[in-house]
Order: C-alpha cells, then structure tokens, then sequence
C-alpha cells in the first residue's frame, strides 16, 4: 500500500483538541526497515523539551534525526519512493482535501527521527513556516502505545495520546490551536519515527505546480 492510498482508505479524522488524522498502514515493509535501520548515535544529552537543541548545549540536534535529501537519496531507495509519492500532485491534493488547506508554493522535508531515554517535548505549536505535519511511527521493539504524541486543547490539558504502534501515525495542518508534544515517559530502548512537513521554506524537494485547467 502507498501512503496515498493509506491516506484515502485507511485514515480516520477527529475534530478534537484540533483536526487531525490517524494514518494506518502508511509505509511498506522496505520503508520501514529505512527508518529502523539508519544509524543514529545514540550519545549523552540533557533534554529540555524541545526538539532543536538540549540544556547543556553539548549535543545538537543532528545527533538524533537524519534528514532525507537529495544528496544521500541513494542510501534510501525506499524513502526515495515515498519522496517522490509525496510530491506528486495526486497525493498533495489528497493533503490538501483532508487538511483543508492549500500547499501551493511548498517544499517537502523529511527526517528520521530517533528519541531515546529521558526525552521529552514541551507543549507547543509547529512554526508557522511548517504547513503540514506528519508523523510516522516504526516500533519494531514494542514500546509501550503511550509514546504517541500527546496533543492538548487552549488551555493545554492533555486530551489524548496518539498510539505508538508500528506502522500507524497522524497529520495535522499546525495552526494556532494544534498543540501537542510528548510527556516525560519511559522509553525502554527507542522511540522511532519518520516526519514529513510541507512547509514554506526552500529545501531540495520542491512541490510541483498546481495543474492549470484548460479553458475550454
């Protein structure tokens, strides 16, 4: 199955704390192997809530994600297949449908992200240059269900867990209500994910154009 095809069959949409989806089944099995297989050092930090940098300064933030990029493509064959899915119109109207909201003039950005012992996000809200968040998620360990993102209303009381099952994940358009992040919890060995944004800022993966309609 394709994502496109995961996003038209077997998505589920809620309304609270903010729109988002549920995404089943959304990788193939040499995918998944991709996500699970890049190495990421596992080396000492002090986390402090937030995904770009840690409180002691000392390790950044590329010790624990890989991005996707034209450069080393050629070491992700599978992902490279998910790239070009994701940038191909079909897909991004699909997005868009389901997001209510328009990708026009967006980039895609992809990274393999590995969390271990001691991390933890803060509630918060995606920049704005960010127009889509997806996240992916690879357990091939069986960490506890309780690793998902755990998304907020206004007043940031926790409404939910997303579920931290292999092969599952969700998506959201960040706006000024979509916060979320991930509570101190026990992670027994890793916490594995892909995320995939559109957003507004250039990278090596540009979407193509709107199709222009002929008139007739």
């Amino acid at each position: 199955m394709s994502l496109r095809q995961a996003l038209q069959q077997t998505t589920t949409r809620f309304d609270r704390p903010f729109l988002h989806y549920l995404i089943e089944q959304p990788l193939t099995a040499a995918m998944l192997a991709e996500v699970c297989g890049t190495f990421i050092p596992d080396v000492p930090r002090v986390y402090d809530g937030t995904r770009a940098g840690d409180a002691g300064g000392t390790a950044r933030n590329a010790n624990t994600r890989c991005y996707v990029t034209r450069d080393n493509a050629h070491q992700f064959p599978a992902l490279t297949q998910l790239v070009e899915d994701l940038l191909s119109r079909e897909t991004i109207e699909c997005i868009e449908h389901q997001l209510e909201r328009a990708m026009d003039g967006c980039y895609l950005r992809m990274e393999v992200i590995c969390d271990r012992q001691g991390f933890w996000l803060e509630p918060h809200k995606d920049i704005q240059e960010k127009r889509m968040s997806m996240l992916l998620y690879a357990n091939p360990y069986g960490e506890s269900e309780t690793l998902g993102t755990d998304l907020y209303d206004m007043e940031l009381r926790r409404v939910k867990t997303m579920p931290y099952r292999h092969n599952v994940g969700y998506m959201f358009a960040p706006a000024h209500n979509t916060w979320h992040g991930l509570e101190k919890k026990e992670i027994r060995r890793e916490r594995r994910s892909l995320l995939i944004n559109y957003v507004t800022f250039e990278t090596c993966w540009k979407l193509p154009p709107r199709k222009v309609r002929a008139v007739a």
